[in-house]
């Protein structure tokens, strides 16, 4: 377990008579970037959910920084952060004070100067004082981000990081994800239906199909071994 960040031991998750997650396994190593993909209903929203401790799983474990999560679930969620455009901050609160409040339940040291270092990271210093609910979709990606990264977390989980984002602002964040990977060590977990962007950022993937894995592992040797040249072939073809 020395070298891995999470290790998923036959986890399966059942919703009434309907299997969601069937008796997978897997691990993501320390300081990686891994894609989850799969199509709708594959399962990935609710193995994220799992990961982060707001789904209980029916059965199997999960251990995140070599401990069971089942069991050390506050010291482990200090330790990771969670995007996504699908849940908003509240909207009635300014930017500044969302990032404020965020920080101060993280338990933030010296928040004020990481906010203002994120803000200006980001490039989103001109939205600081806007309420949040009076944001376009894009720019509301890029605030909960930033929200993402207020407690410098070993394990980022990133559910369509760059939806709504135009093609610049995506790159953007891209490229500010990789470096902020290689400069805090950290592991990413992302969530995303842009093949070419999971191509470009990570190094490993595991493909969801009906709750189970389908493919995993490096992606240029999985390409190699199918004989595909992107992620979209193989997608087609195992998803």
């Amino acid at each position: 377990m020395n070298n891995n960040l999470i290790n998923v031991v036959n986890l399966v998750k059942n919703f009434d008579e309907q299997s969601v997650i069937k008796n997978i396994s897997f691990n993501v190593k320390k300081n990686s970037i891994v894609g989850i993909l799969g199509k709708n209903g594959a399962g990935k929203t609710t193995l994220l959910g799992m990961l982060l401790g707001l789904i209980t799983p029916t059965k199997g474990d999960i251990f995140i920084l070599g401990k069971n999560l089942k069991l050390n679930k506050k010291e482990i969620l200090s330790e990771i952060n969670f995007q996504s455009p699908y849940v908003d901050l509240p909207k009635k609160m300014t930017v500044e004070q969302n990032l404020s409040f965020y920080s101060r339940l993280y338990g933030v040291k010296n928040f004020n100067t990481v906010i203002e270092n994120l803000v200006d990271d980001l490039k989103i210093r001109n939205l600081v004082k806007k309420n949040y609910g009076s944001l376009s979709a894009g720019q509301k990606t890029k605030i909960n981000l930033c929200k993402a990264l207020l407690n410098k977390p070993k394990l980022l989980l990133l559910d369509e990081p760059t939806a709504s984002l135009d093609p610049e602002t995506s790159i953007f964040i891209r490229n500010y994800l990789l470096e902020y990977q290689k400069k805090n060590s950290s592991s990413i977990l992302i969530t995303s239906h842009n093949l070419d962007e999971v191509q470009a950022m990570c190094s490993n993937i595991i493909l969801l199909k009906s709750g189970e894995i389908v493919s995993e592992g490096n992606i240029k040797q999985i390409l190699k071994n199918y004989n595909y040249k992107t992620l979209i072939e193989l997608f087609l073809s195992e998803g």
